[in-house]
């Protein structure tokens, strides 16, 4: 009787690329926060936003960097308190989510939306709100489900523009 022994199957390339680090965003980073969006923003799939903005809001970002400090990747998450007389706890919306296209596929925008659900629990957020005009697979993998505006934070309901056809997506904490 001959036997081999047995190989061990290839890890996939995902299994062998080291978990992307998330830190938060600085006000220095505003720039390459903008950089980091311009793809997507001239695709449609976010809308534009000045680099002083991202300066201003720089608190609400995490981000992904590669070991020369460019950045990979980027997320927004903007804390709405419960309005007078609403029924609902605090809820957070997820914004101005990307990936460079060189890092996509390797683990970089489901390690930024983790880190979104740890600092959205450590908040206390009842729930997280996004607008996609994509398929939104990542975020449906991670347990958002579709939802409605209705249901979300009214200021950003409000700041939604329709022409943009996004679908709201939305996962409870």
């Amino acid at each position: 009787m001959i036997t081999a022994t047995p190989r061990p199957a290839p890890l996939s390339p995902a299994l062998l690329t080291p978990t992307p680090s998330v830190r938060s965003a600085r006000e220095e980073d505003a720039a390459a926060l903008a950089g980091l969006s311009q793809p997507f923003v001239r695709s449609g799939a976010l809308r534009e936003r000045p680099v002083s903005l991202y300066a201003t809001h720089a608190a609400d970002f995490l981000v992904t960097e590669t070991p020369g400090g460019r950045l990979e990747g980027c997320v927004g998450l903007r804390v709405h308190p419960a309005g007078p007389g609403e029924c609902r706890e605090s809820a957070g919306v997820v914004y101005n989510f990307c990936v460079a296209a060189h890092s996509q596929g390797h683990g970089v925008g489901a390690a930024l939306l983790r880190a979104v659900l740890a600092t959205a629990r450590d908040r206390s957020l009842g729930a997280l709100f996004t607008a996609t005009t994509g398929d939104g697979g990542l975020f449906l993998r991670y347990g958002f489900a579709p939802s409605t505006a209705r249901l979300s934070p009214r200021p950003w309901a409000e700041s939604l523009d329709p022409r943009r056809n996004a679908r709201i997506l939305a996962r409870v904490l």
